[in-house]
């Protein structure tokens, strides 16, 4: 089992959106394949018309095993199943700093899905705490979204920054274009100046289009909706680097 966690520390960047669309493409490829929502604003959750509430047991994610399994539901897509979100999530930073070995608790919870599970992935909600830690130690692949502007690559520097003050290891770290925009000279002038650099920025991008939006309105993955369209098609070329990335590592 590998785990995937799209993640920022700037909002508002696509990171929900490329989750919900990763997984899915994932799930079609045949993986087995989990989303955790770790987001308590639950919009991964909404996508998937699944009620955003876990089981009383499995609130905070301490207790890992049963109680999480008990939590999981499936989605109207095959191989694909949902971890909700809860608003208890709105603490989880709180409620893993007071447990011990504090920056593993993610990690623990979920180690016993790995015999159901080929790929986890985790969205993520946008800081960098100690719940941020737990997401570095778990994944074994770290998938950030960078609009091509100024306060988009400052605040990918100050993530660079912190996984190796901390001693992450920073080549699990990948990015991507999001929200792109080519018909603005600045962003194309940023789209340039990302790819020179920084390393492991990937080829596909993700264009900024109202039929991403869309999503909150049909509440499905892009390539279901819209499976012709440049939006799915980003998605699907984007898949494809992950899918790369990821069989390179078994």
């Amino acid at each position: 089992m590998q785990v995937i966690a799209l993640y920022s520390n700037k909002g508002g960047v696509g990171k929900t959106a490329s989750a919900v669309n990763l997984a899915y493409l994932a799930a079609q490829s045949g993986y087995r394949t989990l989303l955790c929502d770790l987001d308590p604003q639950s919009s991964a959750t909404f996508y998937f018309r699944v009620k955003p509430k876990l089981k009383k047991q499995a609130r905070g994610l301490t207790n890992p095993g049963k109680a999480i399994d008990a939590s999981i539901k499936g989605t109207d897509y095959e191989n694909l199943d949902l971890l909700p979100a809860d608003f208890s999530h709105r603490n989880l930073d709180l409620t893993f700093n007071d447990a011990k070995n504090s920056k593993d608790r993610l990690r623990r919870v979920l180690r016993p899905l790995r015999r159901d599970y080929d790929l986890v992935f985790l969205d993520s909600p946008p800081t960098i705490n100690i719940l941020a830690e737990n997401i570095f130690r778990a994944a074994d692949h770290l998938l950030v979204p960078l609009i091509p502007t100024t306060l988009s690559v400052r605040t990918f520097e100050q993530l660079q920054a912190f996984l190796k003050e901390n001693r992450y290891k920073t080549r699990m770290l990948h990015s991507f274009l999001s929200m792109v925009d080519r018909r603005k000279k600045l962003q194309r002038e940023a789209e340039i100046e990302i790819r020179n650099r920084f390393d492991n920025v990937l080829t596909a991008s993700i264009p900024y289009l109202s039929l991403v939006e869309q999503m909150g309105i049909m509440r499905e993955p892009v390539p279901v909706y819209a499976p012709r369209s440049t939006a799915a098609r980003g998605y699907v070329a984007l898949w494809a680097e992950v899918r790369a990335i990821i069989d390179g590592d078994r």
